[in-house]
């Protein structure tokens, strides 16, 4: 099993980012995930840096740290020929220690560019057909691909690394988990199902399987409930509503019934090792060997010396 760090990029700026992961190494963990957001969740967040900048710059920090995007939408605010240009650069700075996480994207980040954003289905089959060019771009020379959604014309990737990166997708859902099967190279989930893990194996997936858990360190249980309700209450409101409003106010608005003790529900909290090593149990269990711990907590190197002293050895 590998433990992997998220970094929130909805709650800190981009130097911040940067000396979370190089703390991430020194506390022990095997690599750190990052989200890729255009907009915050919530306004009290307050940020969103350009994910790929951040993890070019990590890389040249770190040394054995694994870095990964979690998870990137190749198919409106991008076209899947610059992620693929982007992951192959990505992977060469960091010694082949990137892996590419996609999905299907959510309407917070990808209206922005005016292009509107499609229903389930079409989502998926635009997800398909960027999986397809940017495959197609990673066996080098030149590429046209002619999809119902996407276009590609005479286009080459000219820095290819020797080892091409993973392609970790993010799957809700057993039709999304068979798309990471075929398409990808990885699973990319948000809940312990074990159900996915079938689906995706049963298809002929082998690739590594990374889960996020939900967490929040603090000192005391209900200080670490009151960061995670006033910055992460978004998390309990479903993948149906996280993926379909535009706006942090519309997040905003949507979580406003959301109650410290729901969060409490959701989130390992607190600074007893033992719900964590639960949380992180269910996970293995269903057959994750990737696990990306989410934390919401208020003091991050607080965290860090929480892990690196007490949770790593439970995990």
């Amino acid at each position: 099993m590998k433990l992997g760090y998220k970094l929130a990029a909805e709650a800190f700026g981009p130097k911040e980012l940067i000396r979370q992961a190089v703390q991430a190494e020194q506390a022990g963990f095997d690599f750190v995930e990052i989200s890729d957001h255009f907009h915050p969740w919530l306004d009290v967040q307050g940020h969103s840096p350009f994910a790929w900048n951040v993890l070019s710059a990590i890389a040249m920090r770190t040394e054995r740290l694994g870095l990964a995007t979690g998870v990137t939408c190749p198919t409106v605010r991008y076209h899947p020929a610059i992620i693929a240009q982007a992951a192959a650069t990505l992977a060469i700075l960091s010694d082949d220690r990137f892996t590419l996480g996609i999905g299907a994207g959510e309407r917070l980040n990808e209206h922005v560019v005016g292009q509107g954003f499609p229903s389930v289905r079409g989502r998926h089959e635009r997800l398909v057909e960027a999986l397809d060019i940017i495959n197609l771009l990673w066996r080098g020379g030149y590429q046209s691909y002619e999809g119902k959604h996407l276009q590609l014309e005479d286009a080459q990737v000219f820095d290819l690394p020797e080892k091409l990166p993973v392609i970790a997708v993010a799957a809700g859902g057993k039709d999304a988990a068979e798309l990471a099967a075929i398409h990808g190279s990885g699973l990319f989930v948000t809940e312990p199902r074990k159900d996915l893990v079938e689906t995706y194996t049963q298809k002929g997936g082998k690739g590594p399987k990374y889960a996020e858990v939900s967490v929040a360190w603090a000192p005391t249980a209900e200080a670490a409930v009151k960061a995670a309700h006033e910055t992460s209450r978004w998390g309990v409101t479903g993948w149906k509503v996280m993926a379909e409003l535009p706006n942090p106010v519309n997040f905003e608005a949507a979580s406003a019934t959301v109650r410290p003790e729901d969060v409490a529900e959701k989130f390992a909290h607190g600074p007893d090792p033992e719900p964590y090593v639960k949380s992180v149990k269910e996970y293995t269990e269903a057959g994750y060997d990737h696990i990306v711990l989410m934390n919401a907590g208020p003091d991050p190197d607080g965290f860090f010396d929480f892990f690196s002293k007490e949770l790593k050895n439970q995990l």
